[in-house]
């Protein structure tokens, strides 16, 4: 397999948000490993209405331009890094939309999470998991959170991710994980064509 291209998605479009810190650091460091190919793709560049086609791109094609040019954009990727922050105890409404407008595009690939808030948005990543067991990706055991103090410090006070003791071991771990379910995947797809 040629070096995996792998996608890192920001979960909210928000004014305020703070995913372009986390989404910047994840793709940095997954870059500097040197054995995959990774973009930046930001949600605000894919403004979706709220899902409203007949039915998912499985079965019925979709209508809407932006969201077609989603499809083809996520179709592009061996695998995914989402960096979510945590509304309510669950992921940005936006995230949930870009999830559901694609099917197949996500289909037996690989997903990594990036996750803050006040508990490194555990619950929204532990939702995000469920979502991508439907839409038939395979999530990562480890990810990566950013939670309570730390979150706040980077947000509010400017800290730097790196410098937090424990994000980049298991950042390493994580994106060891990817690597490997991204082979993996990959082998199974091409051998079922």
């Amino acid at each position: 397999m040629a070096r995996p291209n792998i996608a890192v998605i920001m979960s909210t479009t928000r004014a305020t948000r703070f995913a372009d810190k986390p989404a910047r650091w994840i793709h940095d460091f997954a870059v500097a490993r040197g054995d995959m190919d990774v973009e930046l793709i930001d949600l605000r560049d894919y403004p979706m209405p709220f899902f409203d086609e007949a039915a998912s791109n499985a079965w019925v094609p979709t209508q809407n331009e932006v969201a077609v040019r989603w499809q083809k954009k996520v179709a592009e990727f061996d695998g995914y890094i989402f960096v979510t922050a945590e509304y309510n105890r669950s992921i940005p409404a936006v995230l949930k939309n870009a999830l559901d407008y694609a099917y197949p595009e996500w289909n037996r690939k690989p997903a990594a999470c990036l996750g803050y808030g006040s508990v490194g948005g555990a619950r929204a990543v532990e939702q995000l998991r469920l979502m991508c067991v439907e839409l038939q990706m395979a999530p990562t055991r480890t990810g990566v959170h950013i939670q309570g103090g730390d979150f706040y410090e980077a947000l509010l006070q400017g800290r730097d991710i790196e410098t937090l003791p424990y994000i980049g071991e298991n950042a390493v771990t994580m994106l060891d994980e990817l690597m490997w379910w991204t082979k993996a995947l990959a082998a199974a797809r091409a051998s079922s064509d």
